[in-house]
């Protein structure tokens, strides 16, 4: 076993210790190793790279990539911005049209849904309470049909004014995705597929699984191990739903870090436009189209981080690499307890010992 693979596979057992199961990638120096450990739920075999995962909101970034190449596309209908208003994209949704709020005089924009600028508060209408008083409950965007999401905005106060501070928010993600679907005229997940799953040649990632997919999919678990059921968005999977597996996100991963380096690499456009969109979130964070991004303090290496991570009722997630150094990292487990820690020891080893120089 090489070096990247030992350190990948302690990675995973340090992580199945704490999880009910783990899988860990890890990219650097051109090379990519996979491996697992734990079970994949009762009874279950060691997860590997094509165990299927719900990724949660690692989702987001998926999503921001679609605005991205739907924003640079040249399909002769109808163009879509990033600036361009939220309401102008859901005008047709329904009959009558859609409320969007605005706060003063202006708009909530595309570019501030995936920057999590757009002053809309983190849950859907209805969803804070129970949140608040019961957050163990299953599956709680169940509910969260086109209707439902769209009545709720129009009767939601927006927290800011669009584009002057940063507010994380589930919802204006599925928003975002729920708007380009109905852009492009198709569901969320044949769009993420047309636009980023086709082009990439990941094969597992997707909104609902198949037979055969289902059989790979891991089973969640509380932070004590007891076994729950899987999350459906509904109407707004933008913001969460998509499963995915360590190998498709190593690809993800590998496009990435190919995008400054190689500019007719699959996706690379696009890939540099969501990351030329920037919004400071505080002296040291800034916020991507979908990715959040900071650089160390100097006595820590100064390296540069992008990432996102995701949660589901049973699921964490965590994504990262630098695009400086060439490395990454994706990291999945099937039960409710972070995996940022081990995920970012990982990136911080790998930044520190295997990079590639840019």
């Amino acid at each position: 076993m090489n070096e990247l693979a030992s350190l990948v596979q302690q990675t995973a057992d340090r992580l199945a210790g704490q999880h009910v199961g783990a899988v860990v990638a890890g990219l650097a120096g051109g090379a990519v190793e996979i491996r697992g450990a734990g079970r994949t739920g009762p009874g279950g075999a060691a997860p590997g790279p094509h165990t299927l995962f719900e990724v949660g909101s690692v989702t987001k970034v998926f999503t921001s990539l679609v605005l991205a190449r739907l924003v640079l596309a040249d399909s002769g209908g109808a163009a879509t911005g990033l600036d361009e208003p939220l309401a102008d994209v859901l005008a047709d949704v329904r009959p009558g049209g859609v409320a969007v709020p605005t706060r003063g005089g202006q708009p909530i924009t595309l570019r501030h849904l995936a920057t999590h600028t757009s002053g809309l508060p983190r849950l859907p209408r209805g969803l804070l309470a129970t949140a608040l008083f019961n957050p163990n409950k299953p599956d709680p965007y169940a509910h969260c049909s086109t209707e439902y999401v769209l009545a709720g905005l129009a009767r939601t106060r927006l927290r800011a004014r669009p584009g002057r501070g940063f507010r994380y928010s589930n919802l204006g993600a599925g928003l975002l995705g729920l708007a380009l679907a109905h852009r492009a005229g198709t569901g969320y997940e044949e769009l993420v597929a047309r636009e980023i799953c086709e082009p990439l040649g990941l094969v597992d990632t997707h909104v609902r699984s198949g037979r055969e997919q289902s059989g790979r999919l891991a089973h969640g678990h509380t932070s004590g191990g007891r076994p729950v059921p899987y999350w459906d968005f509904a109407d707004v999977p933008g913001m969460g739903g998509l499963r995915s597996t360590a190998s498709d996100l190593a690809i993800l991963l590998r496009a990435q870090l190919a995008a400054d380096r190689e500019p007719d690499a699959p996706l690379a456009p696009a890939i540099t436009l969501t990351r030329a969109a920037r919004h400071r979130v505080n002296p040291f964070a800034w916020m991507h189209l979908g990715w959040l991004g900071h650089r160390l303090h100097t006595q820590q290496g100064g390296h540069l981080q992008i990432w996102h991570n995701g949660g589901t009722g049973g699921f964490r997630s965590f994504v990262a690499f630098d695009p400086e150094k060439q490395v990454g990292v994706a990291v999945l487990v099937n039960t409710r307890r972070s995996a940022d820690p081990a995920g970012t020891a990982l990136l911080r080893t790998l930044q520190n010992e295997y990079a590639t120089a840019s």
